[in-house]
């Protein structure tokens, strides 16, 4: 029998992700200043696509906008991956906890659905085009289950064109796109084929002109296709793509797009036409490693039996920049690894280069090939490979000198003289790039005189010098990828200078002695009881807690913030304010505070007492705002 159909109202929400190299916070806070995040939640919004018609949907992205205290919704959706776990969970108990019917989602939600037990009244575990539909059937019927498991092939023809219209996409650098699922190769590392198979599936070329025609009304220019490989199937990919070369010329738009792919693109000629036609400037490309045996052993078989400098070099020759990510810490990797990874990315130019320790993420045979060997570390983090540790213990190096020497490299790859040296190296190859820049010339120029300040404030003459040399050594119609590498360069510095320590064993302490200091400087207030101040070391880091109970002295910001920036710039120590009270005419003061902290946010967390909340601006993109009482302060006093 029809049932009713009800308004329900859902709100889906993206958790803010901790910073990364991915980031490129310098970059949107100082050169590309009305932008806030790179790429928006494309899944979120093909989620909201796949709602019955009456449902009022919003997406929140917390990357760039405070998530709703007490929204008015029916349901809180909640998605994430392995690396955004830690905030989705805490939103979760949030919502849960005053009552919303709250749903979990994503790829981590997909690879271990069994993390979410307690914390949610639905699990959604899978690819959803079949599996969402089938909740909000059962929501309103009041019959919704515990878990909504994909167990089948999952067409992607039955993908509809995504909710662009509920993203703020005028915030984000990019915005995203989907052609296919599935990866053909069986690297060990991966998760992709675990989620999605080896058997690529892909959407009709009619849904992405469909897709691209709901982008264009929104004046978007810059598309990110975030396929894992959008060559997996050849002859699909072909297809789109003389498809999108001929919408480029049909509507005059210059869509300027980017992917992945895998490195056999340089072995076809074709291919490279096509991507050049259809404005493809740049691809990222899993290259892992210059080591043939690093790659055998990895079963990284499409990278094998290569020279891959050259393979890179064709790619230029075509105009298309290649971004790359390369892994360290393979069984057959020694110290070694990291001066070959060093020279094969000097001389390959490839500017955007993340290099990551070998992690180990759930469900890949390497898990749980090194979870029978014993050689995961247990409780380590696994979601981010981009950070300065790992979850596995390596075979044939120390895993304290790995560390040492991933921060070392990238300290080389990332000073002044090692991003020109790979802009030259870039240039002599890559002589006609396709990319343009995609902005108004007075854009541009902002963008230009902004990054030339910048580099001579921060750099001095002698990084203003680099910059202008690499112009000279290049054509004018390259300035634009030189400047993009500029800054791309710059900002990946800024997060090495603030979050790599080559000797964390000397800072640690510095918290302990910034609390005693502290209780010096702000005596009268801790006396009054309305100031209490402690640290505490915790699995080798060092914590920092100020408690706010009442309304402090005038100077009390003045000088936690200067003695915070300065223990936050010369330790990996972390900081949480945890203010009950303010006045009101301290407001400012609190929040100059908060700016001088701001670029090391991602290490600060600060709870405010709700009736304080709506007299405090808090960035939830700058800082971990944490929306639950501190429950386990653990002062202590120095």
């Amino acid at each position: 029998m029809p049932y009713a159909v009800r308004r329900v109202r859902l709100l889906l929400i993206n958790p803010r992700f901790p910073e990364s190299f991915w980031s490129f916070r310098w970059a949107l806070e100082n050169i590309l200043l009305d932008k806030r995040a790179i790429n928006p939640p494309l899944g979120l919004a093909t989620l909201a696509a796949l709602c019955p018609p009456a449902w009022q949907v919003d997406i929140v992205d917390e990357n760039i906008e405070p998530v709703p205290l007490h929204p008015q919704a029916d349901i809180v959706g909640i998605c994430g991956m392995a690396v955004q776990f830690p905030r989705q969970q805490e939103l979760l108990e949030y919502y849960r906890d005053l009552g919303y019917y709250v749903v979990a989602g994503g790829s981590f939600a997909s690879l271990c659905p069994e993390r979410f037990e307690g914390l949610t009244d639905t699990v959604v575990a899978g690819e959803a085009e079949y599996i969402w539909p089938a909740f909000c059937r059962d929501f309103e019927q009041d019959a919704s289950k515990a878990r909504y498991q994909e167990s089948g092939v999952v067409r992607l023809e039955d993908s509809p064109t995504p909710r662009f219209d509920l993203l703020k996409l005028n915030r984000y650098v990019t915005a995203s796109m989907q052609f296919s699922r599935g990866c053909p190769y069986r690297c060990e590392f991966c998760d992709i084929i675990v989620m999605f198979g080896r058997r690529p599936r892909a959407k009709s070329p009619q849904q992405i002109g469909r897709e691209l025609d709901a982008l264009r009304a929104r004046d978007v220019h810059n598309v990110f296709f975030v396929d894992d490989n959008l060559i997996g199937n050849k002859k699909l990919a072909k297809a789109l793509l003389r498809y999108l070369v001929d919408y480029q010329e049909r509507y005059h738009y210059a869509f300027q797009f980017g992917t992945e792919t895998s490195i056999n693109l340089a072995d076809d000629a074709e291919l490279l036409q096509l991507l050049r036609a259809a404005h493809f400037t740049w691809v990222f490309i899993g290259i892992e490693s210059p080591d043939e045996d690093s790659l055998k052993e990895s079963f990284k078989t499409q990278n094998t039996g290569r020279d891959l400098l050259t393979a890179v070099r064709t790619l230029y020759a075509h105009g298309i920049d290649v971004l790359a990510g390369f892994i360290i810490g393979f069984d057959n990797d020694t110290l070694d690894a990291f001066d070959k990874q060093y020279r094969f990315i000097s001389d390959s130019g490839i500017q955007v280069s993340m290099v990551g320790l070998l992690t180990a993420l759930p469900r890949t045979p390497l898990y749980e090939r090194l979870e029978r060997e014993g050689r995961l570390i247990m409780g380590a983090q696994h979601g981010d490979n981009t950070r300065s540790g790992t979850n596995i213990i390596p075979k044939r190096m120390g895993y304290a000198a790995m560390v040492q020497d991933y921060q070392i490299l990238y300290r080389r790859l990332f000073s002044d003289r090692g991003i020109a040296r790979r802009i030259r190296s870039k240039i002599r190859y890559l002589r006609n790039p396709l990319y343009r820049g995609r902005y108004p010339l007075r854009q541009r120029l902002g963008i230009v005189r902004r990054l030339f300040t910048h580099a001579l404030r921060s750099g001095g003459p002698a990084r203003l010098f680099r910059v202008l040399h690499t112009l000279m050594f290049s054509p004018p119609r390259a300035w634009p990828q030189v400047l993009a590498d500029w800054i791309a360069g710059l900002s990946m510095y800024d997060y090495i200078r603030r979050n790599f320590l080559t000797d964390r064993s000397r800072a640690l302490g510095l918290a302990q002695r910034t609390s005693a200091l502290l209780h010096k400087l702000c005596a009268a207030d801790i006396h009054r009881g309305v100031v209490e101040i402690g640290s505490h070391v915790s699995e080798g880091e060092d914590h920092l807690q100020i408690n706010l109970h009442g309304h402090v002295g005038r100077l009390f910001f003045a000088r936690a913030a200067r003695h915070l920036e300065r223990m936050l710039c010369r330790s990996a120590a972390t900081v949480t304010l945890h203010i009950e009270a303010l006045r009101e005419d301290q407001q400012q003061q609190l929040a100059r505070l908060l700016r001088r902290l701001a670029p090391y946010g991602d290490r600060v967390s600060v709870w405010i007492d709700e009736r304080m909340r709506p007299l405090v601006s808090i960035d939830p993109s700058a800082f971990h705002l944490v929306l639950t009482p501190v429950r386990d302060a653990r002062m202590r006093s120095a």
